[in-house]
């Protein structure tokens, strides 16, 4: 019964298409901030500064 429950959950899941536009933004937002960074090293020093400021948060925010 449990896997039949599991394996319905896996199938609608696999069908909703709900989050696709989120990754498609994402993936969007990291192309145009690829495209900067390349362009500028300038830019690219404080990218890389502020990628590190982020993930800093992350990992105190999963640690809690």
């Amino acid at each position: 019964m449990g896997m039949l429950v599991l394996w319905r959950g896996l199938e609608a899941l696999r069908r909703s298409c709900s989050g696709q536009d989120l990754i498609e933004y994402a993936l969007m937002a990291a192309l145009i901030a690829t495209g900067v960074v390349t362009m500028s090293p300038a830019v690219a020093t404080s990218f890389a500064d502020i990628l590190s400021k982020v993930n800093s948060v992350v990992v105190i925010a999963g640690s809690n």
